[in-house]
């Protein structure tokens, strides 16, 4: 597998990805496209049409992630070809009662002999007669278009390269469930903390911009890549150094060209305390955007809910409030140089426009204007409590003390190719108030525009922190990955 921009990784696992390629046939011959015999399907393990065991014969192997396709034989009809993948293997010794009998067996006193087996899970019926393979039937390995089909790559009129099998030859996946035509989600999974996921999806990325296979959607389609560890990806436009001919060659053979992403825009949060707003990265110094809100957007926008991160869970009293503050905030505060004006009171800063709020919802005279009619003090105090807490974290993404009119929003329609969103120095809160409004506004852009295109690709790594299972709706529709009519992302 590959990294981003030229950059060699390995991959531990992806939604698609497959190795070496089998053929299991009734044949002692073979069957077109296959290779060298490597065993035969076991008969003394239950086949079925949906997983079956084969085992290996003595000078063969198979490992993980191998695909075998078993041609059964029917009568009066056409043969059914079965395609799988090894997700399993198994060696034991065969003719060992107890467990040790392993020592006399290494030993010579006790006549036994290894056999490996292993265990196959169908992945095509063709045509889609689903029996059991037969058992006895040799396995052959396939090359060409044998291997092709195991792997519906036959079917793909768009083909991505994602990388190549462990045979060494590329692996696709269809454009159709990546550009929205089909579907618009890629899950990647891996070991954690090893930075495979991540660059591979970068690889995946760069593969979908330089491959060609998206036509003229390419040129203008963008990416939106969220950082959360570390600033490798703060250099996706830089040559990488340690690229070597091996590595070369490799994306060669994906018909890819071994680069950086030729157009990119980074941005970062302001440096805690910083009056100047200036970026907070340490590796990169040039070419660096701050982004940021202005108190005045944060009350226009409506953007209070995002500080919570369950202000659509109808099961939270204090959500009312909430939205009952945010709409407030939109009716009455006022720009007022750089900060707002609210209440006939100047605020420059978020920890302002906080104390400000908590005390108008805690005051007997302004609560009802300000939280709504039948909220209980209870109900008030739960959302105070948070809205405090929220101080620490976001008061350098909300500011008061910045122009207004220097550059500062993130907006994929207006910036380069690929746009980086540098959160890893953000606290969790933070991160997910940038990720929920950005995708807010990505979101609403494409459907003031009524177009998918042009196409958006969202990357954004540990989805489940920011959109759980039982993640409110504001937090599953910004965090989608697959947007329904809005923008196409992966």
């Amino acid at each position: 597998m590959y990294g981003h921009a030229g950059y060699a990784v390995e991959v531990s696992a992806v939604s698609v990805g497959w190795g070496r390629i089998l053929v299991v046939t009734d044949g002692e011959s073979g069957t077109e496209g296959g290779g060298e015999p490597v065993g035969r399907v076991l008969g003394t393990a239950d086949a079925t049409p949906l997983s079956f065991w084969t085992a290996v014969a003595p000078d063969s192997f198979l490992q993980l992630d191998d695909v075998v396709v078993t041609r059964r034989e029917l009568p009066d009809r056409e043969p059914v070809t079965i395609a799988g993948v090894v997700t399993q293997v198994r060696a034991r010794h065969e003719g060992a009662q107890f467990d040790s009998d392993v020592f006399a067996i290494a030993d010579g006193t006790l006549p036994a002999q290894v056999q490996e087996a292993a265990e196959i899970t169908t992945t095509r019926v063709d045509p889609e007669v689903y029996v059991p393979p037969s058992p006895g039937a040799p396995v052959h390995r396939a090359e060409g278009d044998a291997r092709a089909r195991a792997l519906h790559f036959d079917r793909m009129e768009r083909r991505i390269p994602m990388g190549t099998g462990r045979d060494g030859v590329p692996v696709y996946l269809n454009a159709d469930f990546l550009d929205g035509q089909r579907g618009a989600h890629v899950s990647i999974s891996g070991i954690s903390g090893v930075a495979t996921k991540t660059s591979f999806a970068t690889f995946l990325l760069y593969s979908v911009f330089r491959s060609g296979q998206l036509g003229g959607d390419a040129v203008n389609a963008k990416a939106l890549i969220f950082n959360v560890k570390g600033e490798d990806l703060l250099f996706l436009d830089h040559p990488n150094a340690r690229l070597d001919e091996p590595t070369v060659a490799a994306y060669a053979k994906l018909g890819l060209p071994a680069g950086p992403f030729p157009d990119v825009r980074v941005y970062a949060p302001p440096r805690v305390g910083d009056p100047n707003g200036t970026p907070d990265v340490t590796s990169r110094t040039a070419g660096v955007d701050s982004f940021y809100w202005t108190l005045a957007e944060f009350c226009a926008d409506g953007l209070l809910p995002y500080v919570f991160a369950d202000a659509d869970d109808e099961r939270q009293q204090y959500t009312m409030v909430v939205h009952s503050v945010a709409a407030h905030l939109a009716r009455h505060a006022r720009p007022a140089d750089g900060g707002i004006s609210l209440d006939g009171v100047r605020i420059g800063s978020y920890g302002d426009l906080v104390d400000h709020v908590v005390e108008q919802v805690n005051d007997e005279e302004t609560r009802r204007e300000w939280a709504g009619s039948a909220v209980g003090l209870g109900t008030v105090n739960a959302f105070a409590r948070r809205l405090i807490g929220s101080k620490k974290d976001l008061a350098r993404l909300i500011r008061g003390d910045l122009a207004t009119r220097r550059p500062h929003t993130i907006n994929t329609a207006d910036s380069a190719q690929v746009t980086v969103v540098d959160l890893h120095n953000l606290p969790d809160r933070a991160q997910r108030f940038v990720v929920g409004v950005t995708l807010k506004n990505e979101f609403t852009r494409k459907e003031k525009a009524g177009t998918a295109k042009p196409l958006l690709f969202v990357v954004l790594d540990e989805l489940n922190k920011y959109a759980p299972a039982r993640a409110p709706r504001r937090s599953r529709r910004c965090c989608s990955t697959s947007p329904s009519g809005a923008a196409r992302s992966a």
